[in-house]
């Protein structure tokens, strides 16, 4: 018999983590496009809504809000029902919202629309964080995963520069469903994403985990371990309160202080 992590292993770094890796990293460049989108935005919205400072704070205070608190919602629901599915309704969610928000009729409809874009935003973190885990455990190379964050660079960079170009021209609102449009191309993509594993094993559904460690290896060109896929279920998955029991409480409150 094998378990989820021996048959990663074996199958080693391929051409399907490379895929996975610039589909993944890719939400990335939608992610920065979406929050950064604020930063070149609430310059002209100010004059257009004639707002005070404090309005123009409210806005950026308001879609890490929404990113917060949907972070966990999303989370627990990714533990509960699969990553997969819930990063293709974060992306969704996060693309319908930013469109919605070119249209807003006023100030206070546009900051509870991007408020909506961050709570759609921070899904994208459940499926990336199952990716990084894979290419951790594939691959001896750091370097390699740090080159993930070159994606979120790109973004920033891509909405700056659109920006000098549309915002003078034919506006914010126009700019805000540009920057949408890369979302919505990774939406197209999503099922060259399979669901991960180690959450199929976790529910005891080995058969939908093993099928998709054959497909990894299959593209991959190396041959599965020898044996059956064998894993116990788990009983518990996404308690919050496991983040606050005595064993983990200090680690939780660290990371929720660095972060």
């Amino acid at each position: 018999t094998f378990t989820v992590e021996e048959a990663v292993e074996t199958i080693g770094f391929g051409r399907f983590h490379i895929m996975l890796f610039l589909i993944m990293g890719s939400t990335g460049v939608a992610e920065a496009m979406e929050i950064m989108l604020i930063a070149v935005v609430s310059p002209l919205i100010r004059c257009e809504w004639q707002l005070q400072d404090w309005q123009v704070a409210l806005v950026t205070t308001m879609v890490f809000f929404g990113y917060m608190v949907f972070s966990i919602v999303l989370g627990l629901l990714a533990d509960r029902y699969g990553r997969w599915k819930i990063l293709l309704l974060s992306f969704l969610w996060a693309a319908y919202f930013s469109l919605l928000t070119s249209f807003a009729p006023s100030y206070v409809w546009f900051v509870f629309l991007r408020a909506m874009v961050g709570g759609g935003v921070s899904g994208h973190a459940q499926g990336r964080k199952e990716k990084k885990q894979i290419i951790v455990m594939c691959s001896c190379s750091n370097p390699f995963l740090s080159l993930g964050k070159v994606f979120w660079l790109a973004g920033s960079l891509l909405i700056i520069g659109l920006a000098s170009v549309v915002n003078p021209t034919i506006g914010w609102r126009w700019l805000i469903r540009i920057a949408s449009i890369p979302g919505i191309l990774l939406i197209l993509v999503f099922k060259f994403i399979p669901e991960s594993a180690r959450y199929n094993v976790s529910t005891g559904n080995t058969g939908a985990a093993l099928a998709t460690l054959q497909r990894i290896a299959r593209i991959n060109g190396v041959p599965m371990p020898e044996g059956q896929l064998r894993e116990p279920a788990k009983e518990r998955r996404g308690r919050f309160k496991d983040l606050i029991h005595s064993k983990y409480l200090r680690t939780t409150l660290q990371i929720w202080i660095i972060w």
